[in-house]
C-alpha cells in the first residue's frame, strides 16, 4: 500500500508546485524520485516529529498542500500535542501518513506497535481518518487526499499486503463498502483486517453461515447510515481491527448502536488492552492475539453457540 500510495502522489507532486513532502528520517528509497523532481519541496526534518508537525502547519498556513510521513508510534504518539494544537484545532490542510499499523513492525518490539492511533485521532476536531484495505484502495485514496481540504490521518501497513479487490473499487470517502452480503451475521473490518475478514467469511461459508462483510475504510467521518442499515438487517454484529479494542472502530460502532437503541448483539474483535511480553513478525503476533482467520472464526462460532446454543465445530 505504501509504495502504491506514493507512486500516485509522485505524479501529483510533479504537476502541482504546492505539494510539500516532509519526513522524519524515514522512507529514503520511497522519496528518491520526489527529491529528483523538486528537491526544494521535500524536507527530511530528522528525528524530530514534533518539529515536523510545526513546519507542516506553517507551510499549510502559507497555502501549501502538506504531507507528513513517519512510522505510526512516532508520528501519532510522539507528536500528538502538536497535531492537536497546530493542525486539528486550526483545521489545516495537512495529511498525516502513518505506516506500520497494528503489528507491522512487530519485530522491533512494543515501541513500534501501532495500536492506539485510531483512538487518539478519533478524538481530534476536524480530523478525518482513513485506512485503505489494499493497494488498489490506496491508489484511490492518494487522489482523494490530494483534493481533500483539512487534516487527514491515513493509516497504512508496511509492504506486501494482499489484494482485497481485483479491480479499482468504487472508493468513496466517508462511505463504507459492502464487500459480501450474507444474513444474520455481519462484520465491519478496517484496513488490513478486511482481507482477513474475507478469509473468515470463506471459513464460515463452509459451515453454512453467510457473513456480511463491510469495509469501513473511513473511520471518520463514520458512515452511520450503513452501520444502522446493517444493524437492522442482522442479529449479530462484529467489528474487526488490528488495534486495541478500546477507542477504535469497535468503539465507534458501539456508540452508534447504543445511541440509536439498536437491538442486535455486538462483539468487538481486536487487541486486548493488556499485552503479553511477545515480539515477532506480524503473522506471529496476530496468531498470539487471536487475529488469524481460524481464531476469529472460533470466536464467532463461540458467540453463536452462546446466543443460540448452536454447536458448530471449528
Amino acid at each position: 500500500m505504501r509504495a502504491t500510495f506514493f507512486s500516485i502522489l509522485e505524479n501529483l507532486y510533479q504537476d502541482d508546485k504546492d505539494i510539500i513532502i516532509l519526513t522524519a528520517d524515514l522512507g529514503y528509497k520511497l522519496f528518491d524520485n520526489f527529491q529528483i523532481i523538486s528537491p526544494e519541496r521535500f524536507y527530511d526534518v530528522g528525528i524530530a516529529e514534533a518539529n515536523m508537525i510545526g513546519i507542516a502547519s506553517g507551510l499549510s498556513l502559507s497555502g501549501k498542500n502538506v504531507y507528513c510521513y513517519s512510522i505510526i508510534p512516532f508520528l501519532v504518539m510522539r507528536a500528538f500535542e502538536q497535531i492537536r494544537v497546530d493542525i486539528a484545532y486550526h483545521n489545516l490542510n495537512v495529511k498525516l501518513i502513518g505506516v506500520g499499523g497494528g503489528f507491522s513492525y512487530g519485530l522491533e518490539g512494543f515501541t513500534h506497535f501501532g495500536l492506539e492511533d485510531l483512538a487518539l485521532m478519533r478524538t481530534l476536531p476536524n480530523m478525518s481518518i482513513v485506512a485503505p484495505a489494499d493497494p488498489l484502495e490506496a491508489t484511490c485514496l492518494a487522489n482523494i487526499s490530494y483534493k481533500h481540504e483539512g487534516p487527514m490521518y491515513i493509516r497504512l501497513g508496511k509492504t506486501g499486503e494482499p489484494a482485497v479487490y481485483d479491480k479499482i473499487p468504487n472508493f468513496q470517502f466517508g462511505k463504507a463498502h459492502i464487500i459480501k452480503e450474507g444474513k444474520t451475521i455481519a462484520m465491519f473490518a478496517i484496513g488490513n483486517m478486511v482481507y482477513i475478514g474475507k478469509q473468515v467469511a470463506d471459513l464460515l461459508a463452509k459451515k453454512g453461515l453467510n457473513l456480511t462483510l463491510v469495509n469501513m475504510h473511513t473511520l471518520k467521518p463514520l458512515d452511520i447510515e450503513t452501520i444502522l442499515q446493517i444493524a437492522s438487517a442482522h442479529e449479530i454484529l462484529f467489528s474487526l481491527e488490528e488495534h486495541y479494542v478500546n477507542g477504535g472502530l469497535g468503539s465507534a460502532i458501539a456508540e452508534v448502536l447504543v445511541e440509536n437503541r439498536c437491538k442486535c448483539h455486538f462483539k468487538r474483535l481486536g487487541i486486548p488492552e493488556k499485552l503479553g511480553n511477545y515480539i515477532g513478525n506480524a503473522d506471529h503476533l496476530r496468531h498470539i492475539y487471536g487475529l488469524t482467520p481460524e481464531k476469529i472464526c472460533e470466536k464467532i462460532l463461540s458467540e453463536i453457540k452462546y446466543l443460540y446454543h448452536e454447536n458448530y465445530k471449528v
